[in-house]
């Protein structure tokens, strides 16, 4: 009789003999910032998160520094809006303030990975310029290179390009390089899919296009042979880490990155997924704590070392990791 019960006795052995293990230091945690000061707006739509001015953003993220959390990835809203989305690379834009006030607070203690992405800068609320109804990708990767490199130069540690434009994450590299910026990661966004789980976020960052879908350039859900060639392009280009979004729809994707590539695998646990366990705990569904944890073990199963998520700060503060 084969007895594989015997190493499920007790916590302290499934502890022992357990194959995924998590750690605060795989985590990232996101958070949305805009103009102004004495900003701490709840986001309706994604309970617990906040849209926080650049003076409360550096108390919040103190906070979460004495919690542990040292790895942060910003988003920024509010913005001027036009055509050619051209605050998205404007050192004064509010991306590239915070940078530089998080980094004059904290130094290295904090690690600032900041999103890549115009759609929060144009007036159509797409990830490019826009040339006859469609996305022009190269002057739309043209435009998101000055973009990383204002953020680079600001102080982000990494930049995650989340456009899905063909050929940036060389064109990223190649301006930053030519500028002495060899030490900046790129964490690529190498597999976002166009997916209905971006909902939520869409409120938070103000990014919803106004007219028709992002399709056109973002993945199909229906395709893995595709995500594994758009990963293995992205690491010939120089990407340091490639990140799948959504994560928990996308665990078979996951898995089949990790065991084509040597390079770290990031997954993004995104607003909709969020949202729903939010939703559902609030009605006593279900056991909130229980279900977020059960979710992380699973990006960590699939072969994820790095996952961002909304949930870390519940995480931490309750004691849950």
């Amino acid at each position: 009789m084969i007895r594989p019960r015997r190493l499920r006795k007790n916590q302290l052995v499934r502890d022992m003999i357990a194959e995924t293990k998590l750690s605060k230091d795989m985590f990232v945690y996101p958070y949305f910032v805009v103009p102004g000061t004495q900003i701490a707006h709840p986001i309706e739509a994604m309970p617990g998160i906040s849209h926080f001015s650049i003076d409360l953003l550096i108390k919040d993220v103190e906070r979460g520094l004495q919690l542990g959390v040292n790895k942060i990835m910003l988003f920024g809203v509010g913005d001027e809006k036009s055509a050619d989305a051209k605050s998205a690379y404007d050192p004064n834009s509010i991306v590239p303030q915070a940078v530089r006030e998080l980094k004059k607070t904290f130094g290295d203690d904090l690690y600032i990975i900041t999103d890549v992405c115009v759609c929060s800068y144009t007036n159509h609320g797409h990830c490019g310029i826009m040339h006859n109804d469609y996305i022009d990708n190269d002057l739309s990767v043209d435009l998101i290179s000055r973009m990383a490199l204002t953020h680079a130069e600001a102080g982000a540690d990494m930049l995650a390009p989340s456009d899905m434009m063909d050929g940036r994450v060389a064109a990223i590299r190649a301006r930053l390089d030519a500028q002495n910026f060899v030490n900046t990661g790129i964490m690529s966004h190498t597999t976002k899919f166009a997916s209905a789980y971006y909902g939520p976020f869409r409120e938070a960052a103000d990014c919803a296009p106004n007219k028709g879908d992002r399709k056109a350039y973002q993945m199909d859900f229906r395709n893995i042979a595709e995500s594994r060639r758009e990963a293995f392009l992205d690491e010939q280009e120089g990407a340091d880490i490639l990140m799948v979004k959504p994560g928990l729809a996308y665990l078979d994707v996951i898995a089949a990155l990790k065991a084509q590539s040597d390079l770290p695998i990031a997954c993004y646990n995104v607003s909709g997924e969020y949202s729903m366990i939010k939703a559902a705990a609030q009605r006593n569904w279900i056991d909130e704590q229980k279900v977020v944890m059960e979710t992380m073990y699973a990006f960590a199963r699939a072969g994820a070392s790095v996952i961002t998520t909304y949930h870390l700060r519940d995480m931490v503060e309750n004691k849950w990791i």
